[in-house]
């Protein structure tokens, strides 16, 4: 998609300099060794040079949309054998096996461990964050570094710990230099994760930054617009579990001024808790 969108803003530049009276534009050929003649530039019309970009993009088009087709068709067929396997888990534990056992996510390949989960199975609440980063693929638990200290800290002024929350990632493998995962990666895991939700089945789910709100709520906004903001991650169809987008604590960690929005989140929280 990116090499089309690049012959169009191409294009579009070109049709401003007609606008603006270019009628012509010398093609940037290469010169000849000091010690020959230089070659003389190619003069060209430029609506010549705007039908070519044309053409370019035209021809290139078709070469991308197969691309496209391809990984898309890559990543239903991922969430397809993901989902066959992680729907014939009836337990905490099958499923933690079967993921470990899951060799679809190319993220495994460059892991050193499964990040599953940690926490308390039997709690109501269950935190559901982005992917495992360097203490996290070291350690194989969630949330255990610098951001995972602070997550902690946070949880216990609303009176929660890892006793009383279970925990887990969109992602259960570390992608290198915590680079934003593909979606290939995530369609790969994502089964497993409605599947984890459905066994646990909590009531209330706190979604840890922006791609945990965005891939479990199906929706494109940030983080900066959804958190704070009460949603419903729909189980099935006679149950829906109210979501929370919160500030991923990495993110407060490098902003501390939204650390307020951050509280007032956490208090939302609590509160909710007492109704559900």
């Amino acid at each position: 998609m990116s090499e089309n969108l690049t012959y169009q803003a191409a294009l579009e530049g070109l049709r401003w300099q007609l606008d603006s009276g270019a009628d012509e534009v010398v093609s940037s050929q290469a010169w000849a060794p000091l010690t020959a003649e230089p070659t003389k530039p190619r003069h060209q019309p430029f609506e010549a040079a705007v039908a070519q970009a044309q053409a370019e993009a035209q021809a290139e088009a078709p070469r991308v949309n197969k691309a496209q087709s391809a990984v898309m068709a890559s990543e239903d067929q991922l969430a397809r054998d993901a989902t066959q396997i992680a729907n014939t888990c009836n337990t905490i534990e099958e499923l933690k096996a079967a993921v470990e056992a899951f060799e679809g996510c190319p993220l495994k390949a460059t892991a050193m461990n499964t990040v599953f989960s940690d926490g308390n199975p039997e709690a109501k609440v269950m935190l559901i964050g982005e992917a495992p980063g360097a203490d996290e693929d070291r350690q194989g638990k969630p949330f255990v570094g610098v951001s995972g200290q602070l997550l902690d800290r946070m949880m216990a002024t609303i009176g929660l710990d890892r006793t009383s929350f279970y925990i887990t990632n969109i992602l259960f493998w570390r992608p290198p230099g915590n680079r934003t995962p593909t979606s290939t990666e995530v369609a790969s895991c994502l089964p497993f994760m409605k599947r984890h939700i459905e066994l646990i089945n909590p009531s209330a789910i706190m979604l840890v930054g922006g791609l945990s709100a965005k891939t479990m709520l199906n929706r494109t906004e940030g983080i900066l617009r959804q958190r704070g903001k009460w949603a419903n991650y729909q189980l099935n169809s006679e149950r829906a579990i109210p979501a929370l987008p919160i500030l991923h604590p990495a993110y407060l960690l490098r902003q501390p001024v939204a650390k307020r929005q951050a509280w007032m989140d956490l208090l939302s929280f609590q509160k909710k808790l007492e109704e559900v």
